[in-house]
């Protein structure tokens, strides 16, 4: 493993669009996608194994399931997901889906154990066409925010009393007062400004020490902040601009993992940026919190 605070490339195939990595602790493996691709992974630090499944359409996000399997986010909707067969199980689309409109995106469970994840439009309307849906674990799923450009980064303070969320086109996070008994948000406030410059925010994960860490698309970069401040804490440059997701893991929680796409770049960029789509890995010297499963 490479020094504190040097990014090391994992040598995996590229991804068109890397995506929703996540730690999944039962198994002490990688869990991240190819929305593009249509595929969803895992990965094996122990083995260097990255395994993967097509799973038949573009695949938002996955989640870790506390009885076994994981739970994905997929164009059509939220379903069940067999890491070893590849089986996927659809639930039933919520009746304002429409996968020929909007797909969904980027999402994560509550501290309860409910699957959060949200959706954005395939085509171009005049306001935005995206949701924030909650799927509980009794299996039915409510709208929790309409009118969302790009739904990202999702996360949750560590006194479980505050949601955190990214809608890219915004170029900010947002803060929720958050029920951990019920799962009702209240009282939507802007917490991070993303100044100009330095990408657009994309995935985002907490730190043991409850700074907020995101992923910047087109910024080359990985960004700590302060929440409750709203102050860049900490930049880690990587060699490719789209970085798109971010996850402790490893036994100790030290390393944080990174994905990143090549959807769209020219062959220019390409050539400037060949690890583009790639996975990646840093001990940035703080660690991360357990993620958080679907008990459904």
């Amino acid at each position: 493993m490479a020094n504190v605070g040097e990014v090391e490339p994992i040598p995996v195939a590229p991804a068109a669009l890397g995506e929703g990595a996540i730690w999944n602790a039962a198994v002490q493996r990688l869990q991240w996608i190819d929305i593009i691709g249509q595929r969803v992974f895992t990965y094996d630090p122990a083995t260097g194994e990255n395994r993967g499944f097509d799973v038949g359409q573009k695949v938002g996000t996955v989640v870790p399931r506390a009885h076994g399997g994981l739970m994905l986010a997929l164009q059509e909707g939220f379903a069940s997901f067999d890491a070893d067969t590849g089986r996927v199980a659809l639930l039933p689309r919520p009746p304002e889906h429409d996968p020929q409109v909007v797909r969904f995106n980027d999402g994560k469970c509550d501290p309860s154990g409910r699957f959060w994840a949200g959706t954005m439009a395939l085509v171009k309307g005049p306001k935005p066409l995206g949701r924030l849906y909650r799927l509980d674990a009794d299996g039915s799923i409510r709208v929790m925010l309409q009118d969302v450009g790009t739904s990202n980064g999702i996360a949750w303070s560590l006194d479980r009393r505050t949601l955190y969320f990214i809608d890219t086109p915004l170029l900010r996070v947002d803060a929720f007062d958050y029920d951990d008994v019920t799962g009702a948000i209240a009282n939507r406030r802007t917490v991070i400004s993303i100044p100009p410059g330095i990408g657009r925010p994309d995935g985002s994960t907490l730190d043991a020490e409850g700074m907020l860490w995101i992923a910047m698309y087109d910024g080359w970069a990985a960004t700590r902040w302060n929440p409750r401040t709203g102050e860049l804490l900490q930049t880690v440059r990587l060699p490719v601009a789209r970085v798109t997701s971010c996850a402790f893991g490893g036994p100790e929680l030290d390393t944080l993992f990174l994905t990143s796409a090549r959807e769209k770049l020219s062959e220019e960029q390409l050539a400037a940026q060949p690890l583009a789509g790639g996975l990646f890995r840093v001990r940035p010297g703080v660690r991360g919190v357990p993620a958080f499963s679907y008990q459904g």
